[in-house]
């Protein structure tokens, strides 16, 4: 966590080092540190400091508090601090200065709106926010990093995914948080406020729930349903691994990857590998490798893709599952995989270790045996981001109206993200784009508008 501590000091040489030194012995880490005043004899200095928890941060206010000639005014948390009163807000388009624009924006001027609409529902893409909305819907039950923590303690995520559709692609997003975690009711409310939105973004709702709710809402609405937990995850792997296997020069009809973790980006994972014909592909949960056949730990979603891989109905864990295998793909838990692991893979291994905070392998540990390591931290290179694909991917759904977003919209997407690097520049530590490339959502928005096009799910065009 961050705070931001102001603290009243004697104004003297050397004192703030003592300060500064007191802040380094608690274990805190100094960002800025700024003059707010002074005055002869003491100066009030605010200072950023980065601490582990808020027992840390305690324990540091305390020594400062006793460090003589130095008062702590004043702590904030900066993150809380940033979230105060919410991220988002809704902001119109235009003023209303008078009974005229009035007259216009509300009664009696937009009942005249309403009426085309009501003869032609399709005009609604042109004379309201519809063509540009998008529903971020969760029930909080799978929080990246935290879990099930319900649908109010989730709101915040579901702000920030809000701010992404926007800072991104331009996207009016709003956060959806569901009170109810049973399929029926997640499904009839979203098909209930559908009629208010061009696109419904599933978010961080468990498995194998969230499968069934995506489905169902795919058969019943006309406009796009994403799950960006499962496809949006897929399509930035996808996007990696194309790139990754130009640097080590092997073809994906030829190479075996073993996807570690079968939950709802694992799965997804594994079906558009599948989709884009890799040679082989391995599935491994916490049971073991998933093949034909197998009793314990399985659904009907697990079956499905034991229907799409493992030919050879390899059995037993990840360690087996990895001999002799090209690529790992891991979506499970901290320390899945191990050194010794990697070892047994061909030599100049790719490995993704996405589980989030704390991947599967540290990549400094990782990059001691394979060839090319990418994680989901922003703090490492090769970052597997779901912030490359899911605005360019809804900004040309919405754009050309599609009903849906296909396997050729996601593979397409991968491609234009993969292609965002010219293989001049490609290297080891450099398989992605940045998520603030610029080139990166419009060229995503533009081959996922022709797929949508090529596909005849597109209805219409703004």
């Amino acid at each position: 966590m961050v705070i931001t501590l102001q603290l009243k000091l004697r104004n003297r040489p050397g004192f703030l080092g003592k300060v500064t030194s007191t802040i380094g012995r608690e274990g805190g880490n100094i960002g800025n540190i700024d003059t707010v005043n002074a005055d002869p004899d003491f100066i009030t200095r605010k200072i950023t400091v980065n601490v582990i928890n808020e027992q840390q941060g305690q324990k540091l206010v305390e020594a400062l508090n006793h460090l003589q000639g130095a008062e702590v005014i004043s702590v904030s948390d900066v993150i809380l601090n940033f979230h105060r009163k919410g991220k988002i807000s809704l902001t119109p388009k235009m003023k209303i200065r008078s009974l005229a624009d009035l007259g216009v924006v509300y009664t009696p001027g937009v009942a005249r709106v309403c009426e085309v609409i009501k003869q032609d529902p399709q005009r609604a893409r042109d004379y309201t926010i519809v063509q540009n909305t998008v529903a971020i819907v969760t029930d909080g039950t799978a929080v990246l990093g935290l879990g099930d923590i319900g649908p109010l303690a989730a709101m915040p995520v579901m702000e920030g995914k809000a701010m992404l559709f926007k800072e991104f692609a331009n996207i009016d997003a709003f956060p959806i948080c569901l009170a109810t975690k049973e399929v029926n009711r997640i499904v009839e409310t979203v098909e209930n406020i559908s009629p208010g939105f061009g696109g419904i973004n599933l978010e961080d709702i468990s498995a194998p729930r969230c499968f069934e709710v995506e489905a169902r809402l795919k058969e019943r609405l006309n406009i796009p349903v994403f799950h960006d937990d499962q496809h949006g995850t897929a399509v930035v792997v996808l996007a990696g691994l194309i790139n990754a296997l130009k640097i080590v020069d092997r073809k994906m009809d030829q190479v075996k990857v073993v996807v570690n973790g079968a939950g709802a980006a694992g799965l997804a994972i594994a079906g558009i590998l599948a989709a884009v014909g890799v040679g082989q592909i391995i599935v491994c949960d916490s049971k073991g490798v998933i093949y034909q056949g197998r009793k314990e730990g399985m659904n009907r979603y697990k079956q499905q893709i034991a229907e799409k891989t493992n030919p050879e109905r390899i059995k037993g864990g990840l360690a087996n599952a990895l001999k002799g295998s090209d690529v790992l793909i891991g979506v499970s838990v901290p320390g899945a995989l191990t050194l010794r692991m990697i070892r047994t893979m061909v030599p100049d291994p790719v490995v993704f270790a996405l589980a989030n905070p704390e991947p599967e392998i540290l990549p400094e540990k990782a990059e001691k045996v394979a060839r090319i390591v990418a994680t989901g931290r922003s703090d490492y290179h090769n970052q597997i981001n779901n912030v490359l694909c899911f605005p360019g991917i809804f900004r040309g759904a919405l754009d050309v109206g599609a009903r849906e977003i296909n396997m050729e919209m996601k593979l397409q997407a991968a491609y234009a993200i993969a292609g965002t690097i010219s293989e001049e520049h490609l290297s080891e530590d450099y398989i992605i784009p940045s998520v603030f490339d610029p080139n990166v959502v419009p060229r995503v928005a533009q081959v996922v508008a022709e797929a949508a096009r090529r596909t005849g799910v597109a209805v219409g065009q703004n």
